[in-house]
């Protein structure tokens, strides 16, 4: 007979594949109650069809106040540090018509038009990313190339002056573990930028300018009502949303890349031809194939409901698995295969709904352009380690690695651009 055991959930062998157990559990508890590292207990969602009901379902709050127990004070639901440092009022925490009225503010910053003048510089920064490390043959790319591309491109998008972005990129490097940070850290750096927002906001407001944190200065003395607390906190997510969505954007799919010789020949092949139709299709693939968010943030129960045919209770934490749902086979054609030219590709790896990804077409931008330049300028890049001895870094709604080594042919010169 077959086993029908549970495979364990949130072990090391978990973090490295998660999506054996995520099968199991579509085929056996689709919407299933279990206890998390943290020790609170939650339902996690895995089908397609009931991930996309619960991600768009009204009587699923985003305040963690609606939790039922005491969870939320403690820090053990949300992001760590952000109760203490008073960042609690942003857009993963609220829920309609507080979250629609921070969210038309933030949106002007992520038109197509504005993501598109941004291009060159997303540009300068990748090529002066790879510039640093060309020459040498060898690299990791999560240290070196994904982690700070999102960085200073966040920080510009925001307004931080280039003279203080290297703490920016320290604080953020503590907040998802990219160093062996002390005890206690992670809370640390958030109240170090909580403190360092806060300033810049009263800076700005003498000398205005074209950015972010300009434009949420602007809105509230204009009417908006937007606090100063208000937008130190948006500021912060976005950021942390921001940074590590992309983060394991590039990580994770340049690694999928490297692990699929047949895709990644078809997209060499198709950016030599100076096309870039694939390259677009192939980060949406990366997207549903292994993409950068494994778990939607939290969502709590208002009122009793019925998800994938389970009755939830009001105060419920759910918890939708975008990495199971974008490869449920009852949506999907061969779910667990990579294929760069996937057409019907409806994947959710942004979220859905009014709390879908805003900065998503940034993200897009970035991983296009990074994926593509890598590609396109150390065409013989290959993976320099065994796969079975890379490490995921652990968390519960990320998935990410923490280190990316490769090697190449030593490549001369630079791209001539100066970021």
């Amino acid at each position: 007979m077959p086993d029908l055991a549970q495979p364990p959930l949130f072990s090391p062998a978990f973090a490295a594949d998660p999506y054996p157990a995520y099968a199991w559990l579509r085929d056996h508890a689709p919407v299933h109650w279990t206890t998390l590292p943290s020790g609170v207990d939650a339902w996690l969602v895995t089908r397609y069809a009931d991930a996309r009901q619960a991600l768009a379902d009204a009587r699923l709050s985003k305040n963690p106040a609606r939790h039922s127990g005491q969870a939320h004070r403690s820090g053990r639901v949300g992001i760590p540090g952000e109760r203490n440092a008073d960042l609690m009022t942003h857009l993963l925490n609220i829920d309609p018509p507080d979250h629609t009225r921070l969210r038309s503010l933030v949106s002007k910053a992520f038109t197509p038009r504005r993501v598109a003048a941004f291009e060159p510089r997303v540009r300068e920064i990748t090529d002066r990313l790879i510039d640093a490390f060309a020459e040498r043959g060898h690299a990791d790319l999560i240290h070196e190339f994904a982690f700070p591309l999102p960085i200073y491109a966040i920080c510009d998008l925001l307004g931080v002056p280039p003279e203080d972005q290297d703490d920016f990129r320290d604080w953020a490097g503590m907040m998802i573990h990219m160093g062996q940070a002390p005890r206690g850290g992670v809370g640390r750096a958030v109240k170090k930028m909580r403190g360092y927002l806060a300033e810049l906001i009263h800076r700005k407001r003498a000398d205005l300018g074209d950015d972010l944190i300009s434009g949420l200065i602007r809105a509230s003395d204009h009417g908006e009502h937007l606090t100063e607390n208000e937008a130190a906190a948006m500021a912060f997510i976005l950021l942390f949303a921001g940074f590590e969505t992309t983060v394991n954007l590039i990580g994770n799919g340049m690694y999928a890349l490297l692990t699929h010789p047949e895709q990644r020949a078809l997209l060499q092949a198709s950016l030599d031809r100076g096309e870039t139709a694939l390259l677009e299709s192939a980060v949406e693939e990366l997207l549903r194939y292994d993409g950068p968010v494994e778990i939607a943030t939290w969502r709590f129960a208002t009122e009793p409901l019925t998800v994938g045919g389970q009755e939830i209770a009001p105060g419920d934490p759910v918890l939708v698995v975008l990495a199971a749902a974008d490869r449920d086979p009852s949506r999907f054609a061969d779910p667990d295969l990579l294929d760069l030219a996937r057409r019907d590709n409806p994947h959710i790896a942004f979220g859905l709904g009014v709390h879908y990804c805003i900065g998503a077409p940034l993200a897009r931008l970035e991983a296009q352009y990074a994926i593509g330049e890598l590609l396109r300028r150390l065409p013989d890049i290959t993976l320099a380690a065994d796969p079975a001895e890379l490490r995921w870094r652990g968390g519960l709604i990320m998935r990410g690695l923490r280190q990316l080594p490769v090697e190449f042919e030593p490549v001369g010169g630079a791209s001539g651009v100066q970021a």
